[in-house]
């Protein structure tokens, strides 16, 4: 029997008999999860087949040697006292990249601290992130035709601009879209919430990338959110939502490109939840050894995205220990080369603070700038008011 609600007294017969009696089912839905290449070598042809062809696969795979041997050589510069605290990327490094290796050069890639592989993809030069983590912000002075925004370290602001970039986009009637990357904690932060309701309601092209990597610091992902997938918040905005490996390189590009695809179509977002892992600590100020199990930390090891990738050329005979050797050779030049770069870096002039700050600069701060004062201000405003009376 379904539960009905009483009527009111002055229901009329014919609203009593038109009020909805059993129980319906208002919204029903499922999340698909999507595997290529899994950590056992296993890989789905159908799925898999040409979606990354063997001489971008190579490339792809060199991009992620040389994130990870930089990340090493940052965490032996931050232990040294040469640079700042540093987020590692380790383990998460088919995220950003396969996403990166599908969006259109002119699309805006929107990130917080966990996407250099991509950004370097993108064209983004490695002494740019060693320069902001070093506490130089002209390594976050993005050049305009990367379509990147600087890092972002405030947890879940950036949502929040990759919407408004895309917003702009539409409105000025250009086909980019924008894509925009977080963690599963940033996805309980209320920006998380604004920038999709925003996107959703005004049906504004972004992908929502949630890189799932199961700890918001020393906060498990189960804290985080109740639910079983962090893809199903995306359903209470209307969005289209799947989840994938994250590991996956070939998994993560595969929904990407079906991701964009649809949201070039539309004009609307689309939530992706990538399940991936963070190898390292949360940041070098931090040691995950105080809330995580090591068991835990070696399982996810086996899940490698590097290692998957490794092992998979070897078997198709593209690959052997000769090639990773001259690779590793190359990789480890071009990070050292990039902290060279960064170190070397001429001083900044005082006047840069000032020219960087707007697109024109006013003409108060430009007094600011030529006279190293700001007492001058109130000098020129009053000399302004004493001019204009005299007329």
């Amino acid at each position: 029997m379904g539960y009905s609600y009483p009527p009111s007294a002055n229901m009329t017969r014919s609203a009593i008999a038109d009020f909805p009696m059993p129980i319906t089912t208002a919204f029903s839905t499922e999340i698909k999860r999507v595997s290529i290449l899994d950590e056992h070598g296993s890989f789905d042809e159908s799925l898999g087949k040409g979606l990354i062809p063997d001489p971008d696969l190579l490339r792809l795979y060199e991009a992620m040697v040389t994130c990870r041997i930089l990340d090493e050589i940052a965490f032996r510069l931050q232990r040294s006292g040469r640079m700042g605290t540093y987020p590692q990327n380790m383990g998460q490094e088919a995220t950003s990249l396969g996403a990166s290796y599908v969006l259109n050069k002119d699309d805006w890639m929107v990130t917080c601290y966990r996407e250099n592989c991509g950004l370097f993809w993108r064209g983004v030069p490695m002494e740019s992130i060693l320069l902001h983590w070093m506490g130089d912000e002209r390594g976050n002075a993005m050049p305009r035709e990367h379509f990147t925004t600087p890092i972002a370290v405030p947890i879940g602001t950036q949502m929040l601009h990759a919407t408004g970039l895309a917003w702009a986009a539409k409105y000025r009637g250009e086909k980019r879209i924008a894509a925009t990357f977080f963690g599963d904690g940033a996805s309980s932060e209320g920006d998380f919430h604004e920038a999709c309701n925003f996107a959703a309601n005004l049906e504004i092209p972004v992908v929502f990338v949630c890189q799932n990597n199961f700890w918001a610091i020393s906060s498990p992902a189960t804290v985080n959110c109740s639910a079983p997938t962090v893809a199903q918040r995306a359903i209470a905005y209307g969005m289209p939502t799947i989840q994938v490996d994250g590991n996956d390189l070939f998994a993560v590009v595969k929904v990407m490109r079906d991701a964009t695809a649809w949201v070039r179509e539309h004009g609307k977002p689309h939530f992706i939840e990538m399940v991936t892992y963070r190898l390292g600590d949360h940041t070098t100020a931090d040691d995950a050894r105080r809330y995580r199990d090591q068991l835990e930390v070696d399982k996810w090891k086996g899940r490698d995205p590097i290692t998957r990738i490794f092992n998979y050329m070897k078997s198709r005979s593209l690959w052997d220990d000769a090639k990773e050797a001259a690779l590793r050779e190359r990789c480890e030049k071009a990070a050292n080369d990039a902290v060279a770069r960064a170190e070397g870096i001429v001083d900044p002039q005082k006047n840069e603070f000032f020219d960087s700050m707007y697109h024109e600069l006013p003409a108060d701060l430009v007094l600011q700038r030529d006279t190293r004062q700001t007492h001058s201000l109130g000098q020129s405003e009053s000399a302004s008011l004493t001019a204009s009376s005299s007329h």
